[in-house]
């Protein structure tokens, strides 16, 4: 009877060390958190978009609410109002500053100057940047800023 020997294919071959294991563990370990962090920024970008784009649409109402009345309306007396508005079930505060505009001797113009700021009430503080719009209206009246049909 012939007795074989097993020979060791194993010699000469090594696992990975615990020390090996654990730094490559950390390496991945820094990837994810720094994936995750990525993922956490751009999802309260995409918030805060949304947030703003419901806001101009705000403004832009308020806006056309204006133009469509005449150059003498109440609406059009120079001041600031604030008011809140709820777009999208989100409540908004709006401030609406009419100025009327004067040439350099302090003459008053035929123009006033709207500005429209729309700000987030409930959103956090990173996302409750206002919206802004300036426009400027003009009577059609003859004066220095006639407005021909």
């Amino acid at each position: 009877m012939k007795t074989t020997k097993c020979k060791n294919k194993t010699k000469g071959q090594r696992g990975f060390t615990i020390i090996e294991t654990t730094i490559a563990s950390l390496v991945m370990l820094v990837g994810a958190l720094g994936v995750s962090s990525l993922f956490l920024f751009s999802t309260q970008n995409n918030i805060g978009g949304s947030e703003r784009a419901l806001a101009m649409a705000v403004a832009q109402q308020q806006l056309e609410q204006i133009r469509s009345v005449s150059f003498e309306d109440t609406t059009l007396t120079a001041g600031t109002t604030t008011t809140t508005v709820t777009s999208g079930g989100r409540p908004y505060t709006v401030q609406r500053v009419v100025a009327n505009e004067t040439d350099a001797e302090g003459n008053a113009k035929q123009l006033k100057k709207i500005t429209i700021r729309v700000t987030p009430k409930s959103a956090p503080n990173w996302i409750s940047t206002p919206v802004e719009l300036v426009t400027l209206r003009s009577t059609l009246a003859a004066g220095s800023y006639l407005v021909s049909n």
